[in-house]
């Protein structure tokens, strides 16, 4: 927990005293609660699975090497629960596939893709989570590229950990809930 507010407060650093990330700087950030989907949501909830009112952080941070670092800290999920967590290309929506698919580094010309050698968390931003007794949850996820003209535009929650297999790799269930961030 430590050093996940010690990697916030350095990427609220970058962002000066404005609280918007700018993106010349390539940090991000949202900070939310999620609601029912209106056009001006910030978080949006699709399932009773991550209940209104449940609060969500998400940082991203260019690296010093080049790669990209986003963070994701949840608050008020269900306890002792799996979830599945990635980046994906499109905001949320007023309907969970609006966010559209998976945000990948090197776009596999096979959509919906399954493909593990496209479908990997060193292709995609993976962040996969499980609540503690209280529905807190916290992870990262370190890629070695940074987002590009492609940006990136939302972190959906899935509804279980992510499946790496083939024909399969990349999934994670019904999409639960949706986070808009400017990547």
């Amino acid at each position: 927990m430590k050093a996940f507010a010690v990697a916030v407060a350095t990427a609220l650093l970058f962002t000066a005293t404005t609280g918007v990330a700018q993106a010349h700087a390539g940090v991000a950030h949202t900070f939310a609660k999620f609601e029912s989907y209106s056009a001006t949501a910030k978080a949006v909830t699709y399932d009773a699975k991550v209940p209104t009112g449940a609060k969500v952080t998400v940082v991203s941070v260019p690296t010093v090497s080049g790669g990209t670092t986003v963070l994701l800290m949840l608050r008020g999920l269900l306890p002792h629960r799996a979830y599945g967590a990635h980046v994906h290309v499109k905001k949320c929506g007023a309907t969970p596939p609006e966010s559209g698919p998976h945000y990948q580094h090197v776009v596999d010309p096979v959509q919906p893709s399954v493909d593990p050698a496209y479908a990997n968390p060193r292709n995609e931003i993976w962040l996969d989570v499980h609540t503690d007794g209280n529905g807190f949850a916290h992870t990262s996820s370190t890629v070695d590229w940074q987002f590009t003209d492609r940006h990136a535009q939302s972190v959906v929650l899935h509804n279980e950990h992510t499946h790496t297999g083939p024909g399969e790799a990349g999934t994670a269930g019904p999409r639960l809930a949706c986070v808009n961030v400017a990547f």
